[in-house]
């Protein structure tokens, strides 16, 4: 069995994930003007679990932006 290798760190990744969970939740919001009851209550808690990516997720973005101008000072 091969070793398991970690993902590189990729802040490109990390941008696109950051847009498509923005995207995702907007779509949310948008789904959740016309449910109901249980369904209502699931969008709202997955956006509140996205509200808390997009705010880890920005930031990462903001160190590893620190991180690379200060391997370029």
């Amino acid at each position: 069995m091969s070793p398991v290798k970690p993902k590189p760190n990729d802040s490109d990744s990390n941008v696109n994930i950051l847009k498509k969970t923005i995207s995702n939740m907007e779509a949310a919001e948008a789904a959740a003007e016309f449910a109901v009851g249980k369904e209502h209550k699931t969008i709202k808690e997955k956006n509140e679990r996205r509200e808390e990516s997009i705010k880890d997720l920005q930031h990462v973005i903001k160190e590893e932006e620190k991180s690379r101008n200060k391997d370029f000072s």
